[in-house]
């Protein structure tokens, strides 16, 4: 047993040695558990298309860079909603988290919270979500909370169809829409674009991260496309990963993008090749690695476009 998890013998089983574990009060520790904070590597995949939008929106807009009061309220807004979404999902998947060697050591399956105490930690988690959204204008409000829907059957697709990452792509991309909403009220074609580019990139990068639970999934009956693509896998994320820089720099073209944005598009999708090439889909803890270096990708990709903005303005 290592010595983080001897210092949490609560820990979740994919999240030791974080500051949750060693550093949280042990009351908070459930909690900050629930919110996937001893693991914010969702959060950062979450926040980085709203990033993504609110930047093309300065390049678009010929301005040195986005708001950096809607940089702050989209990084609050991305980790209380993905909180609230954890929340969520936890409490929805509580009996088959309790059937997966990965996920049984989650708080309401592990007997760490109750059902009740985990839904109103999903409220309180919401309600930071709304203020947030309600900072913004009119038009950026009804959008985000369109996005609930999504959000809100999420979690049933795995039961029903082989395809749950789209789903998941539809949600944890919406941001892609929100930046650029919250900079002029409205939307255009190249968000649109810049949306379905970060779907794409969102189907890869959840189709490695379901490769770690593929075994136990299959024994009780979830779906994933790790379990459709199986030794397609490679092939099927060139694919999906081609398409999102494709889209992605469609929607940087339309916007105005220049040399820097096409050259940090170019270090993204260096990037997505690597992770190609570097995938052991045998390998859970390769897995594992290889999704967490999405926020990598997704970050020199926000740096070309700021960069883009402020070198040309």
């Amino acid at each position: 047993m290592s010595a983080a998890r001897a210092r949490a013998p609560n820990a979740v089983a994919d999240a030791t040695g974080n500051w949750v574990d060693s550093l949280a009060p042990s009351w908070s520790r459930p909690y900050l558990r629930l919110a996937r904070l001893d693991r914010p590597i969702g959060s950062w995949l979450l926040l980085l298309p709203c990033w993504w939008s609110s930047a093309l929106a300065a390049v678009a807009a010929h301005a040195r860079g986005p708001s950096l009061w809607h940089i702050v309220l989209f990084f609050i807004g991305a980790f209380a909603m993905r909180g609230a979404g954890c929340t969520y999902n936890d409490i929805v998947d509580r009996n088959l988290d309790g059937s997966v060697e990965r996920t049984r050591s989650r708080p309401i399956p592990s007997g760490q919270v109750s059902v009740l105490q985990a839904a109103v930690f999903l409220v309180v988690q919401s309600l930071i979500g709304l203020a947030v959204l309600l900072s913004f204008n009119i038009f950026t409000v009804v959008l985000g909370v369109a996005s609930l829907v999504i959000v809100a059957i999420y979690p049933f697709m795995k039961r029903i169809t082989y395809w749950p990452q789209i789903v998941l792509g539809l949600a944890f991309s919406w941001g892609a829409l929100m930046g650029w909403a919250a900079a002029f009220g409205s939307l255009s074609l190249a968000p649109v674009l810049l949306y379905a580019g970060s779907i794409s990139w969102v189907i890869g990068y959840d189709t490695i991260y379901a490769h770690q639970d593929r075994e136990d999934d299959a024994l009780i009956g979830i779906k994933s496309t790790a379990l459709l693509f199986g030794p397609r896998t490679k092939p099927m994320l060139v694919l999906f990963y081609s398409g999102a820089v494709v889209l992605i720099g469609a929607a940087g073209g339309l916007a105005g993008g220049g040399l820097v944005f096409w050259l940090g598009l170019l270090a993204f999708a260096a990037h997505l090749g690597w992770q190609i090439v570097r995938l052991d889909t045998n390998d859970p803890d390769n897995c594992l690695r290889v999704f967490k270096s999405d926020r990598d990708a997704g970050l020199i990709l926000f740096a070309a476009l700021l960069l883009d903005a402020a070198l040309r303005n």
